[in-house]
């Protein structure tokens, strides 16, 4: 891909701006593998811990299951204002430090 803007770069700028590019770009690549890594943990840990615990699956399932419905009325019903306790998230209410 030809960009113009570096026309005026010597041979040694393009070098440095290409390394700084691929190096830009490794640290996203770790970032994305670390991130990913994290999340694989996260489920796993959150497989185990509903494997073990039969009741914590339901309770799962039931907030999921309320959640889903409000945000269908909430679909239904038009926008709604921010304040109105109903369009808060069923998870919000139980854990309010997770927003939304």
């Amino acid at each position: 891909m030809y960009n113009g803007e570096y026309d005026d770069l010597n041979f040694e700028e393009h070098l440095q701006l290409t390394e700084s590019e691929i190096r830009r770009r490794h640290q996203q690549r770790m970032f994305a593998r670390r991130n990913a890594q994290l999340l694989q943990q996260e489920l796993e840990l959150e497989a185990q811990l509903i494997e073990e615990n039969p009741e914590l699956a339901q309770t799962i399932h039931n907030f999921n299951m309320q959640e889903t419905q409000a945000q269908q009325q909430g679909l239904r019903s038009g926008i709604q204002e921010e304040s109105d306790p109903k369009t808060q998230s069923v998870w919000s209410k139980v854990f309010p430090g997770l927003g939304g």
